[in-house]
């Protein structure tokens, strides 16, 4: 008989050029963490407004996310997959850990320049990251926080088993712009929020009528 059931949908990191929106690469989560912690801190114009502006806001609230994601070789060691017996789960860790790094090559250019008397280096730019939790939460964030801890290893000592606790912050358009992919990203994310919102208070209406 066919699989019927539901497939599990996996949530992912995607990297992006900053300026074109263009992919660089996904993480797929290999197993979807339990829980997700999210705060939201309003943006009030002041902490002691007009009684006139109490209500006015500046922009967006500014949302964090923390969640922890389990990386675990087993399956993969029992398949035999020979990427995973050369390095255990190294690859994986590799690409979430690259997250916040600048580029080999952004380092060097800048120790060049340093080197030939530039007087004013320019901050290295990272990828533009993406946290993709369902269809209608894809937000553009920045990895404030980054932990991992190794849990089991191989005979070589390469991590078969860990734990990564990743903290993020939302990136709204008081942060990016408007006209900028991580701007037009943000938009469709509050605007689905919106809907949902929408979709709520009908549902509500009606229970009541």
């Amino acid at each position: 008989m066919p699989d019927i059931s539901p497939k599990l949908l996996k949530g992912a990191i995607v990297s992006l050029d900053p300026d074109t929106g263009i992919p660089l690469g996904i993480i797929a989560l290999q197993y979807n963490p339990d829980s997700l912690t999210r705060s939201l801190q309003p943006q009030t114009i002041g902490d002691e407004p007009d009684r006139t502006e109490i209500l006015r806001l500046k922009g967006p609230p500014i949302e964090t996310i923390k969640c922890t994601a389990e990386i675990d070789a087993t399956d993969l060691l029992a398949a035999g997959d020979p990427l995973t017996l050369s390095f255990g789960i190294q690859p994986q860790l590799a690409a979430l850990e690259l997250l916040v790094y600048p580029s080999s090559l952004d380092l060097i250019l800048n120790e060049a320049l340093s080197l030939l008397g530039t007087i004013e280096i320019v901050p290295m730019e990272s990828a533009l990251t993406l946290f993709v939790w369902s269809k209608t939460r894809v937000m553009p964030v920045r990895i404030t926080d980054l932990s991992v801890t190794e849990d089991a290893f191989d005979p070589q000592l390469n991590p078969i088993r860990a734990t990564v606790t990743l903290g993020m912050r939302v990136l709204n358009v008081n942060d990016v712009g408007f006209l900028t992919p991580a701007g037009a990203l943000y938009m469709v994310y509050q605007l689905q929020k919106e809907g949902l919102a929408a979709l709520s208070a009908a549902s509500a209406i009606a229970q009541l009528v």
